[in-house]
This record gives C-alpha cells, sequence and structure tokens, in this order.
C-alpha cells in the first residue's frame, strides 16, 4: 500500500474496500459507504477530539532535548471517576529530533529516572515513575490544572510520524464530530464522516450514536513497547448509545462501528454482562482472531498494515485467508494507508450458513453491484 502523506480528510478520490460476511470483495467510492449500510443499522462512531500531545523540551538533569509524546490519561481503576482534566499522563520520552525522522529511527532519550524534572516552552513537568521501560514515564504537569491545560493548548503540536512530511495543524488531527478533547491520536476512521453523511444516514432509516475513547499513541517505535499497544483506554459510552444498542438488537438491525476504538470500547462494556451499559470504564483487552464480538457487526477502518495493533482487531472479523485475500487487493490496486488514508468497511464472517436470499437482501446487493460497477469504470 502506499503511505497518505496529505493531510486532507475526505478528498475526492478516497476509495472504499468493501469485505461481506462471505468474504466477497468490493470497491467504491468511499464517499458512497452508506450506500452499503441498511434501514435499521445503527452506527457508532468516537467523538473524541485530539490533544495537541508532542512537546519539544529539554530534560534539566543533562540539558539534553527531548521530544515527549503522551500516550494516555493515568487511569483510574474501573468504577471511580474519570476526567481529563487531570495532570498526570504516561509518556513516551525520546532524545533529540523530530516527527521528520522514523519514529524507529529516534535517538533515545537520555537515561530518565524519578523526580527528574522537564522543562517545555511555557510548561513543565516532573517524572513522577518510570514504566517499565526506559522511554515509558509518568509525568505530572506542574501548576494549576487550568494553566497546563491551556500550555498544552498554546504550546503542544499534534503527534506525527515521518509519512506525513510537513507540519500538522490540530484542524487537521479533529474529525467533524470532534467534541471532547481526549484521544492522543486522532480516531482518524472518523475523517470518512462529515454531517452530509450523517444526514444521509437519518434519512435512510439508518442511527447514528457517538462514544468517547481517549485513543492512544499507534506507534512508539520501540518494538518491545509496540508489543504492548494498545495501551489501556478510558471511555464514556452516554445512556442515548446504550439504550440505542438495546434497541438494535431486539429489531435485528446491525451495529456498524467508525474505527478500532469504537470496537474496544463496545466489547469492553459488553465483555461482563452481554449488554453495554451507559457508563465509563478503561478498555484494557486485545482484541484479535480469538476474541468473540457480542456486539459490534461491521466495522469501517483505515487500512491497516500487518502486524500492528489495529489489524489485530480486524481479525476478529475476518478469517486469516480472507483477509489475507483483502490485503493482496488493497497492495495491487495502490490503496493508501494511514490516518489520512483509504477505508475498508468489513462485515464479521458469518458463523453459520446465512440467509441471504431474502427480497430486502437482494435488492441490497442489487444496489450495491451498481455501485461497484461504477467504481470499477472509474
Amino acid at each position: 500500500m502506499i503511505a497518505a502523506n496529505w493531510p486532507v480528510q475526505r478528498p475526492r478520490d478516497a476509495r472504499l474496500l468493501v469485505v461481506d460476511a462471505h468474504g466477497r470483495i468490493t470497491h467504491a467510492p468511499r464517499s458512497r459507504f452508506i450506500d452499503f449500510l441498511k434501514p435499521g443499522d445503527l452506527v457508532i462512531a468516537n467523538d473524541a477530539a485530539t490533544l495537541p500531545a508532542s512537546l519539544r523540551g529539554v530534560h534539566v538533569p543533562t540539558g539534553a532535548p527531548i521530544e515527549v509524546r503522551l500516550a494516555g490519561h493515568r487511569c483510574q481503576t474501573p468504577g471511580q471517576n474519570y476526567t481529563v482534566s487531570d495532570t498526570e499522563f504516561s509518556a513516551v520520552v525520546f532524545g533529540a529530533g523530530d516527527f521528520r525522522t522514523r519514529t524507529e529511527d529516534r535517538a533515545l532519550p537520555p537515561a530518565l529516572a524519578p523526580g527528574d524534572r522537564l522543562v517545555f516552552e511555557g510548561l513543565s513537568a516532573t517524572v513522577e515513575a518510570l514504566l517499565d521501560h526506559p522511554r515509558l514515564v509518568l509525568l505530572r504537569f506542574r501548576g494549576p490544572t487550568q494553566a497546563v491545560w491551556a500550555g498544552l493548548a498554546r504550546y503542544g503540536r499534534p503527534i506525527q510520524y515521518a509519512h506525513m512530511p510537513t507540519p500538522l495543524a490540530m484542524w487537521d488531527v479533529w474529525t467533524p464530530i470532534a467534541a471532547l478533547p481526549a484521544a492522543f491520536e486522532p480516531p482518524s476512521a472518523s475523517f470518512a464522516l462529515d454531517w452530509g453523511s450523517i444526514r444521509a444516514m437519518r434519512g435512510r432509516g439508518i442511527t447514528f450514536a457517538t462514544i468517547t475513547l481517549a485513543a492512544g499513541i499507534s506507534s512508539t517505535g520501540d518494538p518491545e513497547l509496540d508489543r504492548r499497544l494498545p495501551f489501556d483506554e478510558p471511555y464514556r459510552i452516554p445512556e442515548t448509545t446504550a439504550s440505542a444498542i438495546r434497541e438494535i438488537r431486539t429489531t435485528g438491525g446491525r451495529v456498524i462501528a467508525i474505527g478500532t476504538t469504537v470496537v474496544r470500547a463496545l466489547e469492553h462494556a459488553a465483555a461482563r454482562h452481554g449488554v453495554v451499559r451507559a457508563g465509563e470504564g478503561i478498555a484494557d483487552q486485545r482484541i484479535g482472531p480469538a476474541s468473540p464480538l457480542r456486539i459490534v457487526d461491521a466495522i469501517l477502518s483505515g487500512t491497516h498494515e500487518p502486524g500492528g495493533s489495529h489489524y489485530q482487531i480486524l481479525r476478529a472479523f475476518l478469517d486469516d485467508a480472507t483477509l489475507a485475500d483483502a490485503d493482496a487487493v488493497l497492495e495491487a490496486r495502490g490503496y493508501r494507508t494511514h490516518e489520512f488514508g483509504d477505508s475498508v468497511l468489513i462485515e464479521r464472517r458469518c458463523q453459520t450458513p446465512c440467509i441471504c436470499d431474502s427480497v430486502s437482501d437482494t435488492v441490497d446487493r442489487g444496489r450495491i453491484e451498481k455501485v461497484r460497477l461504477k467504481a470499477d469504470a472509474t
């Protein structure tokens, strides 16, 4: 696949690869993704706004330059109230350099120890603890909470990787539905949405709802740390969303997750009781090929390369052979990857023989086939 290197959230030529429950692959313009939804479906997106989570500064004990990438809020134990106003964060620390160097090639930071002071423009922080890795620390920012958050807003920058050659602005990484500033990297599957598509969903009898999950970082540059991803991520599910899920289960509609973060939140919420209840939690599970999906029936996601934690979540929807077929098609057709790339819409594979010959399904297949033919013709 090709790295998307221009920060346009909804380019006109964005493409969509669709894999249905039987493993059939279809291509379409991404702008037509709602044509693959059905009346009665429930679409759920992550409305977390993205924080300016990259800070450049100095490690005071050595005078060495550093970059800190905030990786997560300090997670309370489940059942305690969670607030994004806290000023303690887990963070990954790099040495000199910036996003123009590949993350895996970044210099190591100076040796870090509890009590070390880090100074940034307009902000300072103390290393509270090392988190079982020399690059991963718990930071406490100094000063009143309001001043700390104002400093992050003024002096922080979006976390960025080398495939994007020009500096990102905050408006590049805020989705159209961004609300509470909680994510450390954008829940980028929601870049495909706009208010026109949401209005069109409702006009077709498709319900739209949101959750908020503090999406963490996607890469640390260190293989050992990357194996721990995703880190624990706090989430909040509104009562309106929980109620919509309960209703959709009684009507036989599908739950469509916009992005892997939504899958993680909903499946974690349902793991204990089999249903999604409103409230807060901390998604601390790994989702992969052995994970039963209790809630989510399909996912709209970016294109992910094998090996990463996002890709592992896709393995919960498809068997490896079908996913490998989809990967080969993505590669052969030059689909774009990373946060501003193209998308996939994957339906959870059928576990038992499915009846797909009803009149409504026939109509749906005919409509989708028209979309496919038009896409192939262009």
